[in-house]
């Protein structure tokens, strides 16, 4: 198995200035799944559904390559659910109402064509399952790539630090890298985190682009700009999905592929946000992901010959 994505498959319920949906498919693990597909068909997901979960949807999952040996399907239970609303800059969001159900005693299983994984995707989750991932791999992948969030950094920061130091790669956006350094500068918090344990850090910044950052050098990313955005929700994980996909592909670690696996990732954040839910992804093809990076090179590309 090329890469595993452990994460969250779910249901949302999205109110925007643009709209509102009923009871969509969501969850991190979904659209980092979906992502990463565009790249790499031999991968699989960790994750847990109620029986309320539509087939519909895990069909689609395996016509794209996804193994779903690892999704656990508890009978008479319900899946994760998610409602929110956004303001009008949809930077921000309240969340209405959060159902854990089956998350709630979530115990990864991972079937064994997944043991010899080389990249592992932790996505947004309880630091104590993700590290439990990493423990019950019998080999180490070749890269850990892990995301979270403030909620974890509130109820769960021993947990978190400890799972920080295993991973190489962290994901997460500058709220949440100046709460887990108390650092407001960005490059201050890298250097911090740098010290907890991941060897890459990717600051995301929304509308803004991403910052990388490895040893003492950044690069920054451009965000694609977009007349509209439908719903922000699934941005940062298909950019997490877009990025470790890219990287399973090419198989190159190097800080020079991995800009270019962050400029891929950004690119593909750009579509998931065009509709609600997964359905703009599900309809983006890899030719779509080379004409929005031509674009972003376009638009980023400059000479000063004098000054």
């Amino acid at each position: 198995m090329r890469l595993v994505t452990v994460g969250s498959v779910a249901f949302d319920a999205i109110e925007t200035p643009f709209g509102k949906t009923d009871k969509i498919v969501g969850g991190a693990g979904t659209f980092i799944t979906l992502a990463s597909s565009i790249f790499v068909k031999d991968q699989g997901i960790i994750s847990v559904v109620g029986e309320d979960f539509p087939e519909q949807t895990m069909k689609e999952m395996r016509k794209r390559g996804i193994n779903l040996d690892g999704l656990q399907i508890k009978k008479g239970e319900k899946t994760f659910f998610w409602s929110g609303k956004y303001h009008d800059d949809m930077n921000s969001r309240e969340t209405k109402v959060t159902e854990l159900n089956v998350l709630e005693h979530f115990d990864p299983v991972i079937p064994q064509k997944y043991w010899d994984c080389e990249y592992l995707m932790l996505g947004n989750l309880s630091p104590v399952v993700q590290r439990t991932v990493i423990e019950r791999l019998p080999k180490r992948p070749k890269l850990i790539a892990m995301d979270t969030m403030n909620f974890w950094m509130d109820v769960a920061w021993d947990e978190l630090m400890k799972t920080i130091a295993l991973v190489d790669v962290l994901i997460i956006n500058d709220d949440e890298a100046r709460q887990l350094t108390k650092e407001y500068t960005l490059l201050k918090a890298a250097s911090r985190i740098k010290a907890m344990g991941p060897k890459f850090i990717i600051i995301k910044k929304g509308e803004h682009g991403a910052l990388l950052f490895y040893g003492g050098r950044v690069f920054v990313a451009p965000a694609f700009p977009l007349e509209e955005v439908f719903d922000p929700t699934g941005a940062g994980d298909t950019f997490a999905g877009g990025f470790v996909g890219y990287l399973a592909k090419t198989d190159d670690l190097s800080f020079e592929n991995m800009k270019r696996a962050v400029i891929v990732g950004s690119a593909i954040a750009s579509f998931s946000v065009e509709k609600f839910g997964t359905q703009r992804l599900m309809e983006t093809s890899i030719e779509d992901v080379e004409q929005r990076i031509e674009e972003l090179n376009t638009i980023t590309d400059f000479e000063i010959n004098n000054l």
